[in-house]
């Protein structure tokens, strides 16, 4: 499927686009919200400043994107493989990505609050900067991670812990 072919069927209507595969797609500034791509192939997909506000991508294949001021506000990203992908600046707000895989991400200043990282995949993430107030962190695997300068009030530490303020 090509992006232009997905954008017509979207723009008619249809929000069902699971196993769709749109590996390489460029797909930047479009508006997509509460599509569902569960299962799609958006590996190295060219996404930056796209609106997936409440879409469904559980399971898809986002490794190596680029989704630089995406907005993903109450996204289900839960089991999605974003391996290497930039999501600097990105809006996460409430978004889950349970059990994901988010190694080598760079979230760094992205808006993170309330988001559900439990069980994830988090070694070598990039969150300089980023907003993880009262985010769950609950399970998830933090070797390597970049904490420089995030912004964790009431956020749920992998132990079970809760930090109630930071300082910065």
């Amino acid at each position: 499927m090509t992006a232009e072919e997905l954008l017509v069927r979207y723009g008619n209507g249809e929000r069902e686009f699971s196993h769709a595969d749109l590996a390489q797609a460029n797909l930047s500034l479009a508006c997509l919200n509460h599509i569902i791509l569960k299962s799609a192939n958006l590996q190295a997909a060219v996404l930056h400043g796209i609106d997936l506000i409440c879409a469904n991508l559980a399971g898809a294949k986002l490794g190596q994107a680029k989704l630089i001021g995406a907005n993903l506000s109450g996204a289900d990203l839960s089991q999605a493989n974003l391996q290497e992908a930039l999501l600097s600046s990105a809006v996460l707000v409430g978004a889950t990505l349970a059990k994901a895989n988010l190694r080598q991400v760079s979230l760094n200043y992205s808006n993170l609050a309330g988001a559900n990282f439990r069980d994830a995949d988090l070694c070598q993430v990039n969150f300089k900067g980023a907003d993880l107030s009262g985010a769950t962190l609950l399970g998830a695997r933090l070797q390597g991670t970049d904490l420089t300068e995030a912004i964790l009030r009431e956020t749920i530490l992998p132990d079970g812990s809760m930090v109630l303020t930071n300082e910065g």
